[in-house]
């Protein structure tokens, strides 16, 4: 048995020891491997940069990304430790990847959007934002579709590339928004009362931030009035109260200062050509 045992060795040692060494290469490279990607996701969990939304969608996002990425690469060092021509391989995948690429492009497209979305975050969730003909209150964010809920309680599931190829607004953002509350008083009217009647109004109302401060334009003459209007700074969470609460007290106001509102007025004349 010892002599058969010697002589298996002798005969087969080369290609023993060449499969241990490759294994052991290989064992490295796992453990390289598995540290690695540890790290990394360790990194991402812990990360506080302001290039990942407070939704945090995209960190198990970018950890799948660096677990699988790592696993394939040590997957192909492993075969090529083993003597495996993997530029077969890779070719046939890559051609694999590119037929799955044209026959899916659509939603390729939409995933690749909606990271763009999560990275550079022009929208968070529980923001009011518009695109296009369409404007809500961010309720989701996904590799897919964005869900917004309009102001009358509409569902809204947008593809994440019909937005990302149209400008956004975000009203939500910059924490303040200005408003203009105007009024057309009659031509014969005090232009200079009516200026301390919205001035009154402004000094009355305490949601009005003082910077920038608010003032009050003659914005321009029209056919039939004189248009006065506010322009003022109010916090976003207090914006519509504010303004349905100023356009009721600009009206009272200027009524009981005496002030007319008046109708559109146009004058038709009739020419009797025959005359």
């Amino acid at each position: 048995m010892v002599q058969q045992l010697s002589n298996f060795w002798e005969i087969n040692s080369n290609v023993i020891l060449s499969l241990l060494k490759n294994i052991g290469i290989s064992a490295v490279i796992i453990i390289i491997g598995v540290l690695l990607s540890k790290g990394l996701q360790k990194l991402i969990r812990k990360s506080n940069s302001e290039r990942l939304p407070k939704e945090g969608r995209i960190r198990p996002l970018f950890k799948a990304m660096v677990r699988y990425g790592i696993l394939i690469i040590c997957a192909i060092m492993i075969l090529n430790v083993f003597g495996v021509n993997t530029t077969s391989l890779l070719a046939v995948l890559g051609a694999a990847g590119i037929a799955i690429g044209l026959a899916l492009k659509d939603t390729l497209g939409n995933i690749a959007s909606g990271i763009i979305l999560l990275i550079l975050g022009p929208f968070h969730i529980d923001e009011f934002v518009e695109f296009g003909s369409y404007s809500g209150i961010v309720k989701e964010i996904n590799l897919f579709t964005t869900i917004l809920e309009t102001p009358d309680g509409v569902f809204i599931s947008a593809p994440n590339s019909c937005i990302w190829g149209n400008p956004v607004k975000n009203y939500t953002r910059n924490g303040k928004r200005r408003m203009e509350i105007s009024i057309g008083i009659a031509y014969s009217d005090s232009v200079d009362k009516a200026f301390q009647v919205m001035q009154d109004l402004i000094t009355a109302e305490p949601r009005f931030l003082h910077e920038p401060a608010p003032f009050v334009i003659l914005q321009s003459i029209e056919s039939s009035s004189v248009k006065i209007t506010i322009r003022a700074w109010t916090a976003v969470e207090n914006y519509w109260i504010v303004y349905w609460e100023m356009n009721k007290n600009v009206k009272r106001k200027i009524e009981e200062a005496g002030l007319h509102i008046p109708l559109p007025q146009r004058e038709v004349r009739i020419v009797n050509e025959s005359i």
